[in-house]
């Protein structure tokens, strides 16, 4: 480990540069309506360097597990980042549509850099006594970040313009890269296990997913559970509007439970090994089940537990899941792991959100009952489906 680094470094970087990420979602929104006047236009912006994560994210996690020094290839994936959303408020109202749109793509694909990629590095960060402690300070970033980055994106479009939202964020993810060029080394022993081709890497990485049952199991949980939180956001503005009197005010519910989540993973930090976090995933997909089933009964009060409850089964699930993983993940493979399960919860958010529009449009309750029902289900095809992934493994 360098001279001087430590798991605050770690998290000082890896805080910075997600709520940077976050910040710039929304802060492109707000830039792209104000110079443009566009929300189509906007709102592809938003789009496309989202999506472009879930493509990102295999390749990245490749190369990060041949790298020597990950730590610099992630630097450099976090200032490409930076100037990637610098090009888009520069492109804004220049250049065509199309060609920002474009930008955003571009960008979108090191998106894995800020999640998964980051977290991939933190075995070599935290020695193993230390790392289940770490592991929870860290996904605590994730909850930190969901919070603060989109009240900073309000404030600074609010106080000094939408562009300048988005230079802060810039400015946040490129204040990291520093942090990340001075991560340790990759061991002599990884190197050598390295596999020679990026496409036997990619293969070799989706083997290990699909053939380990707590891998799979964790994986497909998780990614389900996006799928139903996308789904609830596709609902919030409607919530807001129908039950707590507008529909900016459904905006609330993410804060709710980015507060309990910060608050249940506080409680893990303390306690990291009290469950196992094979059972903290499944059973956190049953309590995201039961908030969302309580959402659906659209009284003011019950909404607002129901968004404290999903907290509580949001912020413990994401620390087991990385648990999971840095256990059962090979060395010259755990970066393609992460980046990749992060690509595939973003595809899943996407593809609950896609889902639960129109359904939302037709019937609020019936849409939060088939996100209800779309987690309680992961839970239980996840178990089936490790066990079937171990007895093709044998």
């Amino acid at each position: 480990m360098p001279k001087g680094y430590s798991v605050r470094s770690y998290l000082a970087g890896a805080t910075a540069a997600r709520v940077g990420d976050e910040m710039s979602g929304p802060a492109l929104l707000l830039a792209g309506l104000a110079v443009t006047g566009s929300a189509t236009g906007a709102s592809s912006l938003l789009a496309g360097i989202t999506v472009a994560a879930a493509v990102g994210g295999p390749v990245l996690g490749a190369l990060l597990d041949r790298a020597v020094r990950p730590g610099r290839l992630l630097a450099c994936a976090l200032a490409l980042y930076a100037a990637g959303l610098a090009a888009i408020l520069a492109g804004l109202g220049r250049l065509p549509t199309a060609w920002t749109v474009l930008l955003a793509v571009l960008t979108g694909l090191l998106g894995p850099a800020l999640s998964g990629g980051w977290t991939a590095q933190l075995p070599r960060v935290a020695a193993a006594p230390r790392l289940p402690r770490a592991n929870a300070l860290d996904a605590m970033t994730f909850g930190a970040a969901a919070l603060a980055g989109p009240a900073l994106a309000g404030a600074a479009a609010e106080v000094l313009g939408a562009s300048a939202a988005v230079v802060v964020a810039a400015a946040l993810v490129a204040v990291a890269a520093p942090v990340a060029w001075r991560l340790p080394a990759r061991t002599a022993t990884a190197l050598r296990a390295r596999p020679a081709p990026v496409t036997a890497a990619l293969a070799a990485g989706f083997r290990v997913v699909v053939r380990s049952p707590p891998l799979a199991r964790a994986t497909l949980v998780s990614v389900v559970c996006c799928a139903a939180q996308g789904m609830l956001t596709a609902c919030v503005p409607l919530l807001g509007a129908r039950v707590l009197g507008g529909a900016g005010r459904g905006a609330l519910l993410f804060s709710c439970a980015a507060v309990s989540a910060l608050a249940a993973n506080a409680v893990l930090a303390r306690h990291p090994r009290a469950v196992a976090p094979d059972t903290v995933v499944r059973l956190s997909a049953l309590v995201q089940a039961a908030a969302l089933a309580l959402a659906a009964t659209g009284r003011p009060v019950a909404l607002l537990v129901a968004a404290l409850v999903l907290g509580v089964g949001e912020g413990p699930q994401l620390t087991s899941l990385f648990a999971v993983r840095h256990r059962e993940a090979p060395e010259h493979l755990r970066g393609q792991i992460f980046t990749t399960g992060a690509s595939l919860k973003v595809t899943a958010f996407a593809l609950g959100v896609a889902v639960a529009g129109p359904l939302a449009t037709w019937s609020l309750p019936g849409a939060l009952l088939t996100a209800a029902g779309t987690a309680a289900g992961a839970a239980f095809v996840g178990q089936s489906v490790g066990r079937r992934a171990g007895r093709e493994s044998i």
